[in-house]
């Protein structure tokens, strides 16, 4: 991905929130992932490439010729998972080559383990299969992989910024997939024809000459490259004030939202956003912006039905405790001697 010239991130026609989905993912790496959702050619991953030229540098561990650790800083890559990714090449698996040759276990490290400290995205993430999925998101949860065969064993790092994308014309994700990305983006085709007509001339010119048509957002995709770098410096300091978390906690209330992975994703964005503004305190602005990003999706009709059933039988019972006790049984009469 690294040779290739990408699509600028800033010469994307409108989708705003999709912009800010992701460049509030790179900001906080915290925030569990963002799926992006809408019909094929509205650019879902055209925008994810154009994220390369903005990708911030980060720290990476490594061992010098002495074998000694030593800590070198480079720019964040874009790691791509194949459709057809089998479950070994995403999690690692054991060197066939070596243990044949050399009777010994050697594990390789798979597509998570590369993707440490990196961007990981997954298109039609619906499509993929099943376990891989459950390897991925469990990798983005826990910050590693954890691999056995037999009795032996290995620990890969994965800490990493996830991005899924999908079309629903092909197919669901589960709910509790669904929850595991913190930031939900429904990127709708765009409706004006002057704004789509936009779309084919910047399209167009970037066909017949990418260089120079890059060229024209160079110094903005370098400012932007600047902010996000600046940001992640900030957002360690990042505070949310009581007003801030009231707020938040009352809509996600009225909600009804089940899982508590929403206040999570709500305020580890509206602290991305903060940090964004060079701020060091989430506002009530903060939240009411990035809300629907974070609480899109995550209401449950099923689980409100099942709930309401539960406290109705809780009602039930109560009610049953509530009422007289039934007087004790009578005691045994002793039967008499004649």
């Amino acid at each position: 991905m690294d040779e290739i010239l990408p699509f600028p991130f800033l010469g994307i026609v409108g989708q705003p929130e999709l912009k800010t989905a992701l460049v509030l993912a790179l900001v906080n790496p915290q925030l569990s992932g963002v799926l992006l959702i809408g019909p094929y050619g509205v650019g879902k991953t055209s925008a994810v490439r154009a994220l390369l030229d903005i990708l911030p540098d980060v720290e990476h561990e490594e061992q010098d010729a002495d074998g000694k650790a030593v800590v070198r800083r480079q720019r964040m890559r874009l790691i791509e998972l194949p459709l057809n990714a089998r479950l070994e090449d995403v999690v690692g698996g054991i060197n066939e080559r070596v243990a044949i040759e050399q009777q010994r276990v050697v594990f390789e490290e798979g597509v998570l383990a590369r993707a440490h400290r990196n961007l990981l995205y997954i298109d039609e993430i619906n499509l993929l299969d099943t376990q891989v999925v459950d390897a991925i998101l469990d990798a983005a949860a826990q910050g590693r992989t954890f691999l056995r065969r037999g009795a032996a064993t290995r620990l890969f790092a994965s800490q990493f910024v996830l991005i899924g994308s999908m079309n629903p014309e092909e197919g669901s994700l589960r709910p509790q997939i669904l929850d595991r990305f913190a930031l939900r983006v429904w990127i709708a085709p765009l409706e004006g024809s002057t704004e789509r007509m936009e779309i084919y001339r910047r399209a167009r010119e970037f066909r017949e000459d990418s260089a120079a048509f890059r060229k024209r957002y160079a110094a903005e995709t370098e400012r932007l490259r600047d902010e996000v770098a600046a940001a992640r410096e900030i957002l360690p300091h990042v505070i949310i004030p009581p007003e801030s978390e009231a707020y938040a906690l009352a809509c996600i209330q009225r909600l009804k939202i089940p899982s508590h992975r929403a206040e999570i994703a709500l305020f580890e964005a509206a602290r991305a956003r903060a940090a964004s503004d060079y701020r060091a305190q989430v506002t009530i602005d903060d939240i009411r912006q990035v809300a629907a990003l974070a609480l899109r999706q995550r209401r449950s009709a099923s689980l409100e039905s099942y709930a309401a059933q539960v406290a109705a039988e809780n009602d039930l019972i109560s009610r049953a405790l509530a009422g007289d006790p039934p007087p004790p049984p009578p005691s045994p009469q002793r039967r008499r001697r004649s």
